[in-house]
């Protein structure tokens, strides 16, 4: 072996703890903020094995991941518990010139980096990771003590200011109550109050809103107002029964046989009963209050159903359909044109109590008969082609449709529970049934109006009913009643 090599292996290890102290003693001077001029940079020496296990540069040359677990494996095995200060590796880090002081400082150990180990110094257990017992428990006294004063000082303000709270609160609920108690008694100086006033029924009368008081389509909280509402507004809705006498060009002929093809045409489209009632209402409180020449006689009836339509089906027929109908008569402009018109004239106001919504009120009180609903229909159809009937609420001609139904089916009495969900009494409906059984005793004069009711679909009825109406004519005093041959023939069908 060359001589000369033992110091060089030395010289090495003298350098490096000469370095790693030079470190070390910065990394404290950066943190105990010393000057490390005023210290010896040169430390006694040590054994090859202490500076091997608390070099770091050592460490970071084992394993991946930065394992330093062979130190504390040495400590424990000669029986050493691992100090506070102890990670010498983790130190290093700090020599670097950052420029970035640490506030608090770390008082575990007054020694050198690299010195020897005292195991007689009591050793000092952190708080918690990341930082020092003192830093830790001066936040701790720190927040305690602010918490501590508030609760201290808070009390009074804090007590004041909540009663001021709740004495806006019950300001509030006071006068919130009492405009409560104010609306209350306004409603129930303009009517009946829902919560405290119910509805009194006449001796003898059902209450059938019970049996749809968990239906919410029912709406049977509310069925006895919605009815007195459209009663009400029956007046409102109602047209001249004589406006024939200032159209210059008209006569009640020529609206019979507009409301005959306007029944074709709501059968071609297959259309709702509600819509054919309220086109005819249309035309006829339109009438009332314009004059219209003949020739566009037929562009108020195809018009009115059109606006009808729109107001009472999910989906209407297109304006080109109306066109098509009409036989290319009139173009979609002028049809347009005078939908604007007749809105106009009628200021926009197609609220028409319809008959079919007291025709249901009134079958609901029979039990929901069938045939007697089907005939009780084609009676109160009557209605719209017969100018007879403009003087009668639409309400009126529904009572007296189910009245002369439930008659020609031998149904029975006209009792309490139907009189009053119909609203008219058995006096009351006489000249309404009288006259519908006048106009079934009479010669056919609605061709499409009667084809229409003679299909099985609506039971016949305007056969079974023309037949009853013939024979017992007589006994309501109509006489003057002749019968073709044409007619005979279809009433033996």
């Amino acid at each position: 072996m060359p001589p000369g090599r033992p110091a060089r292996s030395t010289r090495v290890v003298s350098n490096e703890n000469d370095e790693n102290s030079t470190r070390m003693t910065r990394a404290k001077a950066a943190t105990l903020n010393v000057d490390v001029t005023s210290q010896a940079t040169k430390q006694p020496l040590q054994s090859k094995k202490s500076a091997v296990n608390l070099n770091p540069a050592a460490q970071r040359k084992r394993a991946a991941l930065g394992d330093v677990s062979n130190v504390g494996k040495g400590e424990a095995a000669e029986g050493k518990k691992p100090a506070a200060g102890s990670k010498a590796g983790l130190v290093s880090k700090a020599a670097q010139p950052t420029g970035v002081q640490k506030s608090h400082t770390r008082t575990a150990s007054t020694r050198s980096a690299l010195g020897p180990k005292d195991a007689k110094k009591p050793e000092v257990k952190r708080a918690g990771s990341g930082s020092g017992a003192i830093g830790a428990h001066k936040r701790k006294v720190t927040s305690t003590t602010i918490k501590h004063d508030i609760l201290e000082e808070e009390p009074v303000r804090k007590k004041a200011h909540t009663l001021e709270n709740e004495l806006k609160k019950q300001d509030r609920s006071d006068s919130s109550s009492e405009k409560l108690d104010f609306e209350k008694a306004s409603l129930k100086e303009a009517g009946p109050y829902k919560e405290d006033v119910a509805v009194v029924l006449p001796e003898g009368v059902k209450d059938l809103e019970q049996d749809g008081i968990d239906d919410p389509l029912m709406a049977a909280e509310y069925a006895h107002e919605i009815f007195e509402y459209l009663r009400d507004l029956e007046c409102k809705a109602v047209p001249n029964p004589q406006y024939i006498i200032h159209q210059d060009e008209l006569e009640w002929k020529t609206r019979s046989i507009l409301i005959d093809w306007m029944i074709e045409v709501h059968t071609r489209f297959h259309l709702l009963p509600e819509t054919l009632f309220l086109a005819t209402n249309i035309i006829d409180r339109f009438l009332s209050q314009k004059v219209v020449q003949l020739d566009r006689v037929q562009l108020v009836g195809i018009t009115a159903m059109f606006i009808a339509a729109k107001y009472e089906e999910v989906l209407s027929p297109h304006v080109s359909n109306y066109r098509m109908v009409s036989d290319d008569g009139f173009s979609d402009a002028e049809i347009l044109s005078a939908e604007r018109f007749i809105l106009e004239t009628l200021n926009y106001d197609l609220s028409y109590p319809n008959p079919m919504n007291f025709l249901r009120r009134i079958s609901k009180a029979d039990d929901y008969d069938i045939q007697s609903r089907t005939i009780g229909k084609y009676l109160m159809e009557i209605s719209i082609v017969d100018y007879r009937f403009l003087q009668f609420r639409p309400s009126h001609v529904a009572a007296g449709a189910m009245y002369l139904a439930r008659m020609i089916l031998d149904r029975g009495e006209w009792d309490p529970t139907i009189a009053y969900y119909a609203g008219y009494t058995e006096e009351e409906i006489e000249p309404v049934f009288e006259l519908m059984i006048d106009y079934l005793a009479r010669p056919i004069c609605h061709e499409a109006f009667y084809k229409k009711y003679a299909s099985k679909k609506f039971m016949k009825a305007s056969l079974i009913t023309r037949q009853w109406a013939r024979k017992n004519a007589p006994i309501f005093g109509i006489t003057d009643v002749k019968i073709s041959v044409d007619e005979l023939s279809q009433l033996d069908y």
